[in-house]
């Protein structure tokens, strides 16, 4: 396993890493899930942020500030939708990693935390979206040190379960 990388159960708001991955709609404008979580926690001046960003197409990524939140960014991506796997999902979720990651370099972030990207109410099925998503970091961490650290933060025991087996595969 990557040492720059953990993995935990809990919740991604109370998370106190430079930026934490908001799994955002493409309005940014908040909804169910992570999404509705942080902007809670966040504040009304996180949703008038948003609006001034005016959305954010699939796989790609937005920066905000995190007002409220103990992290000082939120990086927004925009995960898929699943379809059955036909469609472009894995390519698409793998760009929200990709493009979180290099959004947090452009701007100096050491530590981030994801949630498990288009899981919840997007169903993408959860061992292959663990499995892209460690693919895509422990990738990204081989080639560039300047992200220390990595948090997958869990929202259950199942989710935490295929992050650590992933985590845990032999190289």
């Amino acid at each position: 396993m990557n040492e720059r990388i953990a993995i935990l159960i809990g919740d991604i708001t109370r998370q106190h890493v430079d930026a934490i991955v908001n799994a955002a709609n493409s309005s940014l404008l908040g909804g169910g899930g992570v999404d509705g979580a942080i902007h809670r926690a966040a504040g009304p001046e996180l949703l008038e942020e948003c609006r001034r960003i005016g959305g954010c197409p699939t796989g790609e990524t937005r920066l905000t500030r995190g007002y409220r939140l103990p992290a000082t960014w939120v990086i927004h991506t925009v995960g898929p939708v699943w379809r059955g796997g036909q469609h472009g999902e894995d390519e698409l979720l793998a760009s929200c990693y990709r493009n979180s990651l290099a959004l947090a370099v452009q701007h100096g972030i050491r530590t981030i935390a994801f949630p498990a990207i288009s899981t919840g109410v997007y169903g993408f099925p959860m061992a292959p979206a663990a499995h892209i998503a460690v693919r895509e970091v422990n990738d990204f961490l081989e080639h560039d040190p300047s992200i220390e650290r990595v948090v997958f933060v869990c929202y259950s025991q199942e989710a935490y379960k295929a992050y650590e087996a992933e985590l845990n595969k032999p190289e």
